[in-house]
């Protein structure tokens, strides 16, 4: 089973991660989205449209950018674009209006009268995006927008989808997840066809305990060192590089028996000890509780292997 009782929400102008391993079912839940996958059970709506008993106003909701964009390399950007705008209902009297947007808010203008097949992978991408975006629809589904980019392409996609927040709705598939960190409202993660978690980013992030803790103590470093070594539930205390004098930074490890109360009076009874101490805490940073972290950890035991061909 490809995708087994997943059920989430995705609110106007949000842009939300879809996130998982591979073989997750991730692609198979966009296409089921978008209407190019038929379900064997459940249900969805897109804007308050079923996607089975109203198909084509579901789908009219949506853009949608599959991980390989057909395109015809043949055409020129903004005749391909013309055509696409055709056959997805965009009257004749506005097809232009909507094609020069598309065009502004993927960065194609520059290439509108180029043969796609002399574009670049990142050009291509974008094309892809400006198909998605071509009749306005409130909705973007976009699987794996930025794969085959190079890093600064990966940056130039980024920054197009967290410019379309407000005017549209995206849920996001990608496996790069500081994409996510720096762009998603929220974060939807799943794994062997079942939903693992779902919630703010921020609050994904905090399921996963910090495995570790910098401080930065203004003062005597090897005074700061003895004191948080004496800590009880502190666990190794090693002193950081740092640049900034008189500062000084410490990786402080716990007891990994601690539970996450404990933790959190650990902490406390740091940054207590060294105040009391007469000594400046500058900064008290949590390490290890990243996206990827959370990630990691919640889908240690998934399966990798593709389920391709299984039923949704």
């Amino acid at each position: 089973m490809a995708v087994d009782d997943v059920s989430f929400r995705v609110e106007k102008g949000q842009i939300v991660g879809f996130l998982g391993p591979n073989g997750a079912g991730k692609s198979t839940t966009l296409r089921i989205l978008a209407g190019f996958l038929g379900m064997t059970a459940g249900k969805v709506e897109i804007c308050g449209h079923d996607v089975e008993g109203e198909s084509l106003e579901a789908r009219r909701s949506v853009g949608y950018m599959p991980e390989a964009v057909p395109l015809y390399p043949e055409m020129r950007v903004v005749e391909y674009l013309t055509f696409r705008a055709e056959l997805k209902g965009v009257a004749r009297s506005k097809r232009r209006a909507h094609v020069d947007d598309a065009m502004d808010k993927a960065s194609v203008f520059d290439v509108a009268n180029t043969l796609i097949g002399k574009l670049s992978k990142g050009y291509r991408q974008r094309v892809g995006l400006a198909d998605a975006l071509v009749a306005n629809p409130p909705l973007l589904i976009l699987d794996e927008p930025t794969a085959g980019l190079d890093p600064n392409q990966i940056r130039q996609v980024r920054e197009l989808i967290a410019g379309l927040s407000g005017d549209h709705t995206v849920l996001l598939s990608t496996h790069i997840l500081s994409e996510v960190e720096q762009s998603c409202d929220r974060v939807i993660l799943i794994a062997k066809g079942k939903l693992l978690a779902e919630g703010k980013t921020a609050d994904i992030r905090k399921m996963r305990r910090a495995a570790a803790l910098e401080i930065t103590v203004r003062g005597d470093a090897a005074r700061a060192l003895r004191i948080l070594r004496a800590v009880q539930g502190v666990a190794k205390v090693k002193e950081a590089p740092t640049k900034e004098a008189p500062t000084a930074t410490f990786h402080v490890t716990w007891t990994k028996k601690l539970a996450d109360s404990d933790v959190d009076a650990t902490i406390e009874a740091a940054v207590a000890a060294l105040v009391g101490a007469g000594l400046g805490v500058r900064e008290v940073a949590p390490v290890g509780s990243s996206l990827e972290d959370v990630f990691t950890e919640l889908t240690r035991d998934a399966a990798a292997e593709p389920l391709e061909g299984s039923p949704a």
